[in-house]
């Protein structure tokens, strides 16, 4: 097993207090994983392609947290192109979002999303989700190595 702060996770919500809140809910659970984050769809996908700003610095996801509700590219859309994408579709995609539409739950899973889960409203249960996350995805699950993929 990798140790876990060798894993990458790239975090795209255009909210910056729920950018800070999930940030603060990895510390809290000591995660010392690498959290880059991104503020909608297009700037995923210029992350995700190492476009613009991103050239230099970006480094391959080993997970992806996808608000859905998010401005020029919408996190649906976003999950559309990653799935299609053959370099990309291997990225496990967490979608963390407010939604509880049944037709938001049934579109991400077709499209190939890992996960749906609909985001605390405490921050206390957000570091318990992040615990569990962290559990699942960082010690449990076997992800491909980025730099092989």
């Amino acid at each position: 097993m990798r140790e876990q702060n060798a894993l990458t996770i790239l975090l795209a919500d255009d909210d910056p207090d729920d950018r800070l809140l999930v940030k603060e809910a990895f510390e809290e659970n000591h995660l010392l994983n690498p959290l880059h984050m991104v503020e909608d769809g297009e700037q995923l996908m210029d992350y995700l392609y190492r476009r613009g700003r991103f050239a230099e610095y970006a480094v391959r996801p080993n997970l992806i947290l996808l608000d859905l509700n998010m401005p020029r590219k919408s996190g649906i859309e976003a999950l559309q192109e990653i799935k299609s994408d053959a370099s990309l579709r291997t990225i496990p995609v967490i979608v963390l979002t407010t939604s509880k539409a049944e037709e938001d739950i049934l579109r991400t899973y077709d499209l190939g999303v890992n996960s749906f889960i609909v985001k605390p409203v405490t921050f206390d249960s957000l570091v318990d989700l992040v615990k569990e996350l962290g559990k699942y995805w960082f010690q449990l699950v076997e992800l491909p190595n980025s730099q092989n993929v």
